[in-house]
């Protein structure tokens, strides 16, 4: 399965670099292809590094501004032309979406994904990846929104709020119906 990844590039404490270490090695153990932003900084570059020593493929579409930050090494490497461009041919590649930690970027990339799968663009199953409740006070913003008729689909099948690295990886199993 080809699994996109969004998350920051920042680097980050080891409350965030654990979990994202942890669903890289996942990853790669269950023979996945990750498909992330490319970067080799951060976040970035711990999820890539759990995916890689765990024999997993590496997939990065990097943006033309930040190519040379891009990951050496990568199975497959592409530079995108500008951001819109990078988020359509991540999620044109992915079979499955993991939000994970991160700063606006991240946030803009997964409100696309929600949207597109609100109004039945994709199917492809979503998981907020909610380490250290991270994601608590967008989790409740979501609830309001499908309380108050924001939203035409029910929240829970829109994303799945995972609080380990483990469950998120097998709801996406599940979901694509890979053992």
């Amino acid at each position: 399965m080809n699994i996109c990844v969004f998350l920051s590039a920042a680097d980050l404490d080891e409350r965030y670099t654990r979990p994202a270490k942890e669903f890289g090695t996942l990853l790669g153990k269950g023979g996945h292809t990750l498909v992330w932003g490319g970067s080799d900084t951060g976040l970035m570059k711990v999820v890539a590094d759990g995916v890689h020593e765990a024999g997993g493929r590496l997939l990065g579409v990097s943006v033309d501004f930040l190519a040379a930050k891009a990951r050496e090494g990568a199975d497959e490497m592409v530079i995108a032309k500008d951001l819109a461009e990078r988020k359509r041919l991540l999620l044109e590649r992915a079979d499955a979406v993991v939000i994970m930690v991160g700063g606006t970027g991240t946030l803009d990339e997964a409100t696309e994904i929600l949207e597109l799968k609100k109004h039945g663009h994709t199917d492809k199953p979503v998981v907020l990846l909610n380490t250290e409740g991270f994601y608590d006070g967008l989790k409740e913003q979501f609830r309001r929104m499908e309380d108050e008729g924001f939203l035409p689909r029910p929240l829970t099948e829109l994303v799945l709020f995972a609080e380990e690295p483990v469950g998120a990886l097998a709801y996406l199993e599940e979901s694509q119906g890979v053992a």
